[in-house]
């Protein structure tokens, strides 16, 4: 395993989308449950503003980058940090690793969702737990979320509730014990491998423009934290970088 990068305050594992596969397919077979956290700009941000979320990373059996934007930043500070996105690793675990019969865990999305992913993955044996809104601020129904997971056996687990609502269920699911594979907190990755969401272009993508996609796509849910929040980042990795 890769020794970490300390960047913005986080230890991630510099690992790209092939070694990322790798290492949770492995990760999936071997031990208690642990999980994967994959942070954007969208989470550095929010954990500067509310570093009491800091144990939800700290207490993640690995963080890789999600982000090329985090990965330029990293690299004007001399720091190697892949960016290995979410949604790609779902993807390549649908497509390559997870067989049509064995169980397979979602914490999240609706009926349509479930019923497409048995449609395009031939997946016969989804546990499906659907957690009421507001889920952040509510102790009981993170819980119940946990202990779902726990109480489903499988190698993988999707978390897609958003952040840090998904980061929440997993680290009480690790806190109860008892469980095994992978929580894997992939945020809208289930959304775009069935066509609920529709994923930037990989030439968006390259150009670290897939931001800007979403923005388009969704203008009245996207607008505040891409033009007002995000930008946020820059001053963050600024005051971090000269503090060094």
């Amino acid at each position: 395993m890769a020794d970490t990068v300390s960047f913005l305050g986080l230890d991630f594992t510099p690992l790209d989308s092939q070694a990322l596969l790798k290492a949770v397919t492995a990760r999936a077979t071997a031990g208690s449950f642990g999980y994967l956290v994959t942070p954007n700009v969208d989470h550095m941000v929010r954990l500067t503003a509310d570093p009491d979320l800091m144990p939800l990373y700290r207490d993640a059996w690995m963080l890789v980058s999600d982000s090329r934007i985090l990965q330029t930043l990293a690299a004007r500070s001399g720091l190697t940090l892949p960016a290995a996105p979410g949604s790609d690793l779902a993807a390549a675990l649908l497509d390559r690793v997870i067989r049509p019969d064995e169980p397979v865990t979602v914490i999240g999305g609706d009926e349509g969702l479930i019923a497409e992913l048995r449609a395009r993955y031939g997946l016969t044996d989804i546990r499906w737990h659907a957690p009421p809104m507001g889920l952040r601020r509510n102790p009981a129904a993170v819980a119940e979320a946990a202990a779902f997971v726990i109480n489903s056996p499988a190698r993988f687990h999707f978390l897609c509730v958003g952040s840090p609502q998904q980061e929440m269920v997993a680290r009480a699911a690790a806190a109860m014990g008892g469980g095994q594979g992978v929580g894997l907190c992939l945020g809208a990755s289930l959304d775009f491998l069935t066509g609920k969401a529709e994923r930037a272009p990989r030439w968006m993508q390259q150009a670290r423009l897939e931001w800007l996609h979403r923005l388009a796509s969704e203008p009245g849910r996207m607008w505040k934290r891409y033009l007002v929040e995000g930008p946020r980042i820059f001053a963050i990795w600024w005051q971090w970088h000269t503090a060094r």
